[in-house]
């Protein structure tokens, strides 16, 4: 059988696949010359020095550059790594930088710090439920909100926020660039911060080495205890240090030395054992520190604080054989966490000035009774004077010397020394006749 010829088959046009749009080479091309320009300027300005708050004002400056921020603020984890400190920001807060904290997991700084995620908020970042308001910065009121973590060797040691006073819809190329800068920076931070503790240690080791050559000195006490609160004072970087002595008779705390002029804190009451921070350290034995005295119920200064600036303080009792004889007390302008080293190092200086105290007041003691020695013995001679030239009985002859210096004025050892000085000169010019 024929075999039918077949029509040829039509053949179906094959589907065009969309054209995919082609990248732009140049835009990315500019993207990636920028990000590594400004990766290059932070490398270059953070590696000219180890000064951590020029390193810290130069991060502020080149992410406001990178971002066109309307504010940049930069926190760092405390020491004790138990809250974040503002320490630096685009627009100077010179009342506010230091002072500022937030814990880890409060707020979006502190939840950014503890979860080690990014957050980006394009609008109305105040009423994300993690925003913590903060009424003395104006930029809690800004609607645009980006926040990083700054990792180095796996932890966390500070947040950037950038923040914009508009709305705003973050480009990726952008929060990338953010994400970049943030892991950039966190060595030299790192850097920095060691830097700065080796300059600390080295100026306590100066310090205490001043402290032992002043109590070792033979100057008087009043010098020593002045010296004592001015190189302290410079180690710590205090605002106001002090020295308070206890009374024995009042068992009150009174100010013995500060480097401080306010008239205002020189002249403040003295305290009663175990009242204020102060009081508590020498009723306690222990050192105390109170992260804000102006919002501490117990601090006894509170009007005195706020007009001198006061924040943080340190209380260190003076101790000199298991006796606390006074309390050296360091306060500083900003937050600031004290930690084991500078109690330490505070309680060495606190013990010496003590040592130094209590040895000036054996001297003293030691010099009054070899004084009362020498006055018996010279009151002792004028009335054998007076018994001998005036006929008078030795109680008689002890009246009339008191009340010579009374109506005189006059000690009984300069009346006791006239009287022999009297007898002397009566005794020569009769052998002379």
């Amino acid at each position: 059988m024929d075999m039918l010829e077949m029509p040829p088959r039509k053949k179906t046009p094959a589907k065009k696949s969309p054209k995919r749009s082609k990248p732009d080479v140049k835009a990315v091309l500019r993207e990636r010359t920028r990000e590594v320009e400004v990766l290059y300027r932070i490398s270059e300005s953070i590696s000219s020095t180890l000064d951590l708050e020029a390193v810290l004002k130069q991060i502020v400056e080149v992410v406001v550059e990178v971002t066109k921020a309307d504010s940049c603020l930069l926190y760092l984890v405390s020491e004790n790594r138990d809250e974040l400190v503002l320490r630096s920001s685009k627009n100077p807060h010179p009342k506010l930088i230091g002072r500022i904290s937030v814990g880890l997991g409060e707020g979006i700084t502190g939840w950014v710090a503890q979860e080690r995620v990014p957050v980006v908020i394009p609008r109305h970042a105040s009423d994300d439920p993690r925003f913590k308001l903060f009424h003395n910065l104006p930029e809690d009121r800004y609607q645009a909100f980006v926040s990083l973590p700054v990792v180095t060797k796996g932890n966390v040691i500070g947040v950037i926020n950038v923040q914009h006073k508009r709305a705003r819809r973050y480009q990726d190329a952008e929060l990338a660039l953010l994400s970049t800068i943030a892991n950039q920076v966190g060595g030299a931070i790192e850097n920095a911060r060691l830097y700065d503790e080796m300059k600390r240690q080295t100026l306590q080791l100066d310090t205490l080495s001043q402290v032992s050559e002043t109590v070792a000195s033979n100057r008087v006490i009043e010098e020593v205890l002045q010296l004592i609160v001015m190189t302290t004072a410079q180690m710590m970087d205090s605002t106001i240090c002090s020295l308070m002595l206890v009374d024995e008779e009042s068992q009150r705390l009174r100010i013995a030395a500060t480097q401080s002029l306010s008239e205002a804190y020189r002249r403040k009451p003295p305290l009663r054992i175990g009242q204020s921070i102060s009081g508590r350290a020498v009723k306690e034995q222990r050192p105390i520190y109170v992260s804000d005295v102006k919002k501490e119920k117990e601090f006894f200064y509170q009007d005195l604080a706020k007009r001198e600036s006061l924040c943080s303080l340190l209380s260190v009792p003076m101790l000199s054989k298991e006796k606390v004889i006074g309390v050296l007390n360091t306060y500083t302008s900003t937050l600031h966490a004290f930690d084991d080293k500078e109690i330490k190092i505070m309680q060495a200086i606190a013990n010496q000035a003590a040592v130094a105290i209590e040895h000036t007041r054996l001297m003293e003691k030691s010099f009054e009774m070899q004084e009362a020695l020498t006055v018996r013995k010279l009151v002792e001679r004028a009335k054998g004077y007076l018994m001998h030239s005036r006929k008078l009985s030795e109680a008689d002859a002890f009246r009339l010397l008191q009340r010579q210096s009374m109506n005189m004025r006059k000690s009984m050892r300069e009346i006791a020394e006239a009287v022999i000085l009297a007898g002397e000169l009566e005794g020569g010019s009769m052998d002379q006749s």
